[in-house]
């Protein structure tokens, strides 16, 4: 029967794109952080006390919105204060805090002469507080970090080097990295941000645009985000909207491994998966309202990022589809075609293990330069599928509705952020 034959090409269809997506995307990842490191890393010495020499150094404005960071902001400012830069200032903004952040960032401004300090009534958003801070600054560089970031004291110069050294580059990001690792999710970010985010951006980097700059570390140029008109007020993940406004604007937009910044992570479940929600929320809405543009020739070298992602999603549903199919088979007939036996494909997820330890292998080699003894959180990756997998898949499929409600049924509004999950302090 016709039906049928059509329930087995689908049936055949599903499982072969479940196993040859991420097999695929790995190796791709792995080959194109191989090139950016070979072009852009390799032949560049990385030492702490030797940053590259500016020639002429333009004046800097690190921007730090603030929103009851009481506990962690204070680290973040004199962190900040310390950069080895010729020419810079730093502006907080406390966005209507209910803690102590304004007394924190109050006292920290009586000690340093390079810190101001601007109030904000009412909690507006940090796409808010961000455009406060652009605007009071004088400078057209400006260098963005969180609340709980520490930079590496060269930071800004590694940034700076970009900007100042061409005038097509309109924002920069940079390299965050996990500084809390108390418990198992801890562990397993660190490797996260090398494995998966650091060699996805190393690989955007060689296709030419990237989904977006880090909210936790990031550089731009006042008169590009002029053109785009800074940062929207409704987008819940400001910083991959502004990646695209700037990318769909002819600005060029790069990744620095050597800029170094030490941020918290959740390291609940619950922590995580609101951050991984927002993520994936976020990812969802600036697709959805940049896709009138993206689409065009003229665009054309987004279609590869956008391309990514659509197959991601994509392949969330798969995931979640064998999966319902799977459970459904305990309980119910269905037709032979639809029924799962095992979602480990037996030899599939052997091979898909021994790739996800290879890519890993890759990564962490790569990015022991930024940070010595990495390596030994090798082991903990292992539980990278069985945790995350599972989390991006369950975020991705409650993302997408919550996206498409928000952007197309008027549910918008103003985005505004809520007290983060900074998981436990480092000892």
């Amino acid at each position: 029967m016709i039906w049928v034959d059509w329930l087995m090409e689908f049936a055949a269809l599903m499982k072969a794109y479940a196993f040859y997506y991420p097999l695929m995307m790995a190796w791709l990842w792995m080959s194109g952080a191989v090139i950016y490191y070979r072009r852009h890393e390799r032949g560049l010495v990385r030492d702490p006390d030797n940053p590259p020499t500016l020639a002429d150094p333009p004046p800097v404005s690190i921007i730090i919105p603030c929103y009851n960071e009481g506990d962690t902001c204070r680290e973040s400012i004199e962190a900040a204060v310390r950069q080895r830069y010729p020419h810079f200032e730093v502006i907080a903004i406390n966005d209507g805090s209910s803690d102590d952040t304004g007394r924190v960032l109050d006292e920290l401004a009586t000690l340093h002469p390079v810190l101001r300090v601007v109030h904000l009534e009412q909690n507006q958003g940090k796409s808010m507080a961000l455009r406060m801070a652009a605007m009071l600054s004088p400078h057209d560089y400006l260098v963005c970090i969180d609340a709980d970031g520490i930079l590496d004291p060269h930071a800004t110069t590694w940034l700076m080097r970009h900007l100042a050294g061409s005038p097509r580059v309109g924002a920069v990001s940079g390299n965050p990295r996990v500084r809390n690792r108390s418990t198992l999710l801890g562990r397993i970010q660190v490797g996260e941000f090398s494995a998966i985010v650091g060699m996805l951006k190393r690989t955007q980097r060689i296709w030419g645009r990237l989904f977006t700059v880090s909210g936790a570390v990031s550089a731009y140029r006042k008169s590009a985000l002029q053109r785009v008109g800074y940062w929207s007020l409704d987008m819940v993940t400001e910083d991959i909207d502004m990646s695209w406004k700037l990318q769909l604007d002819k600005w060029d937009v790069r990744f620095e491994p050597n800029a170094l910044c030490w941020l918290l992570t959740p390291e609940t479940l619950r922590g995580l998966w609101t951050q991984r929600l927002r993520w994936a929320q976020g990812g969802a809405e600036v697709l959805m309202r940049h896709y009138a543009l993206a689409k065009y020739w003229k665009s054309r070298r987004m279609w590869p990022v956008y391309m990514e992602y659509f197959a991601s999603v994509l392949w969330s549903y798969v995931m979640a589809t064998i999966a319902l199919l799977w459970v459904l088979g305990k309980f119910i007939m269905i037709p032979d075609p639809l029924y799962v036996d095992s979602l480990l494909f037996s030899w599939c997820a052997t091979l898909l293990g021994i790739t996800c330890l290879t890519q890993f292998a890759v990564s962490l080699a790569i990015d022991s330069r930024y940070e010595k003894g990495i390596g030994r959180f090798y082991y903990w990756l292992v539980w990278y599928p069985v945790v995350y997998w599972i989390l991006n898949v369950a975020s991705t499929l409650v993302g997408y509705p919550r996206a498409y409600r928000r952007m197309h049924r008027g549910k918008g509004g103003r985005a505004r952020w809520k007290s983060p999950d900074r998981g436990l302090r480092p000892s």
